[in-house]
């Protein structure tokens, strides 16, 4: 497990490398299909850019991915995040579990992207990590980051518990950790007293949705790499209807 020292703070990354990150890592944490296959080299080519802490765990989950049969991966990818607690990709389920108070906190979710124009439909859980890094990447960086960071116990909880299960898809969640600032001491505890007793278990019936669909964009070889851009739902804007 990979742990940033405390007090060293890493080279602060720029806008534009975050957002690539944050695209990078929602695509590769996606249901795997034909589409994401075929976007893996996009992906590998946006890594350029970045720096070394975070481009080298995206790789990894690049190659990973790369040259396994579909079928594996769709088989993996379930048995990775829909049958085992700690590889939840919900982000509100470390706190609150499937418990009423989840409801709340999926509320400010929705709030946050409603600020922002965007409406999600009622099959849609607003907490799943992918959608939040499509937002934050590509609508409003600071409420994604800020999202992130309100459940930042959760999110390393994920990373550590991927990395330990030597799951493919450990460096797209590391990678988008290395964007966040370093823990402090009350943050590792607030980790550590999450993997000791794990989330709430008062079922409520909540249902999980698929991951949203992307648009493909271009590559330009002689300059940034423009990744895909997410197909959020039609945006609600207040005041339109």
């Amino acid at each position: 497990m990979s742990r940033l020292l405390p007090g060293r703070r890493p080279t602060r990354l720029t806008g534009p490398q975050v957002a690539v990150a944050w695209q990078s890592a929602s695509l590769l944490l996606g249901y795997p299909d034909v589409e994401l296959v075929d976007r893996l080299d996009l992906i590998r080519s946006a890594c350029r850019d970045l720096p070394e802490r975070v481009a080298g765990p995206l790789l990894e989950c690049v190659d990973a991915l790369g040259g396994v049969p579909l079928t594996d991966l769709e088989a993996d990818y379930v048995d990775t995040f829909d049958t085992r607690r700690r590889h939840n990709l919900f982000l509100t389920y470390f706190a609150h579990g499937d418990t009423r108070k989840r409801g709340m906190a999926l509320l400010r979710f929705k709030q946050t992207y409603l600020a922002s124009g965007l409406e999600l439909t009622d099959t849609e859980l607003p907490d799943h990590l992918c959608v939040v890094l499509e937002y934050a990447a590509t609508v409003d960086a600071e409420a994604g980051r800020g999202l992130l960071l309100d459940h930042r116990a959760g999110l390393e909880l994920l990373r550590i518990s991927l990395a330990e299960a030597g799951s493919r898809w450990a460096g797209a969640v590391a990678a988008v950790c290395s964007t966040l600032p370093p823990l402090e001491g009350d943050e590792w505890e607030a980790v550590r007293r999450l993997a000791a007793e794990g989330p709430p278990e008062e079922e409520v019936g909540l249902t999980p949705y698929a991951t949203p669909a992307f648009d493909p964009g271009p590559a330009h070889p002689d300059g940034p790499t423009l990744l895909p851009m997410p197909s959020f739902p039609t945006p609600s804007i207040r005041g339109a209807r």
